[in-house]
């Protein structure tokens, strides 16, 4: 998290912490579907999402995050599909609320091996289902928004 002091103001600001996430999509016949993970320490349903890095555009870093949580291969759109909040514990014990910008990817293959392969649960469903598992109402928007 960035702080920002304005000592002339006579306070200190924090700026928003962001991440990108991926909302992988595949097409089935009766419809399209979206990949889960769940995450390492609570178990709890959520879409690919990582901090940013250094020297990769935000849809990119999605991708990376798509391919190391979930072991999917695809095409990334540039465009913002939606965006939300939770609510999160840092390793020092601070908590934060991270803003997700979320990105559309059109997943084109998924390797059986990849970085995160044994810390994550991953299924595919539909969009209906994945809301139901999520906990995060504006993530259960934005899955609630595809296909529609």
């Amino acid at each position: 998290m960035n702080i920002k002091s304005d000592k002339s103001k006579g306070y200190v600001r924090a700026e928003p912490v962001r991440q990108f996430g991926a909302l992988c999509l595949r097409t089935m016949s009766d419809g399209p579907e979206v990949l889960l993970i769940t995450t390492r320490e609570t178990k709890r349903w959520m879409i690919p999402k990582g901090w940013p890095i250094r020297g990769l555009r935000p849809h990119k870093v999605a991708e990376r995050e798509a391919w190391e949580e979930a072991g999917v291969i695809g095409k990334v759109s540039r465009k913002l599909f939606g965006r939300f909040r939770y609510s999160k514990i840092l390793c020092n014990g601070l908590e934060v609320e991270p803003v997700v910008d979320v990105y559309l990817l059109k997943v084109r293959r998924r390797k059986k091996q990849f970085p995160e392969m044994t810390e994550r649960n991953v299924a595919w469903m539909k969009p209906k289902e994945a809301a139901r598992r999520v906990k995060n109402p504006e993530l259960k928007k934005i899955l609630l928004g595809v296909g529609s």
